[in-house]
């Protein structure tokens, strides 16, 4: 049963991952910006949205935070550290789909059952967190920092709402999966550096806020640990 949801589970993370991927890479290429140097002006296409956008005044500390810290990271980004953050963003799919089928293949080929029901394990923490981040989105309707802050010059335009960062929820369901599923400090470390810096590029980009960055990681690792218990 648990191989069969496994199978399911994978399958599942695989279509998303890949709607995801095409359609962030189509948004990339179709509305990618020149990084402006430090104290110069880009003119960027505007986006189109379906309703007259109004940008409030910061009226709390968290937005305050979240505003200068972007504005922060958007004047100091470099040219050898926009690429780094670029990649890092555009090639998350391969993370969240390459520990869960890696994990598969090596389950088959070693005809290790325990190694299977972590790969479904893995996949399903992802695929879950996943969706409940889109619906979340849906829910919460957050503009993106560029948007709502005309300071905030994006690397690119990406389309849906910002809160909470999807990028950031799905990488870090994948490493507190894989890090209980492998509680040992090599697989720990670099399964949380990776998320981490993940989470890291979307405000360096500037289209994620801190606090969705947090959101995103509370409720993948949250998804993560919730659903360790049925594997």
């Amino acid at each position: 049963m648990k191989y069969f949801f496994c199978e399911r589970s994978f399958k599942l993370l695989i279509v998303l991952q890949l709607f995801t991927f095409f359609g962030a890479r189509t948004k990339l290429f179709a509305q990618t910006v020149v990084v402006p140097a430090k104290d110069t002006v880009a003119i960027l296409p505007a986006p189109k949205p379906k309703v007259a956008v109004v940008v409030p005044k910061a009226d709390n500390f968290i937005q305050r935070f979240d505003d200068r810290t972007i504005v922060s990271l958007a004047l100091n980004r470099t040219p050898e550290a926009t690429p780094v953050m670029s990649f890092l963003s555009r090639n998350l799919m391969y993370g969240n789909i390459g520990v869960p089928a890696g994990l598969l293949i090596g389950g088959i080929i070693t005809k290790d059952r325990n190694m299977r029901e972590n790969a479904g394990y893995v996949a399903s923490s992802t695929a879950i967190t996943f969706v409940a981040t889109y619906l979340i989105k849906k829910l919460v309707g957050r503009p993106r920092p560029f948007i709502r802050n005309l300071k905030i010059v994006p690397v690119y335009i990406p389309g849906e709402s910002s809160f909470p960062s999807g990028h950031t929820s799905t990488s870090f369901s994948t490493a507190m999966a894989l890090s209980r599923a492998y509680p040992k400090w090599y697989v720990i470390a670099p399964s949380f550096l990776w998320a981490g810096a993940t989470g890291y590029s979307r405000m360096y980009l500037g289209v994620h806020y801190p606090t969705d960055v947090l959101g995103g990681a509370v409720l993948g690792s949250g998804t993560a640990l919730a659903l360790k218990p049925a594997f």
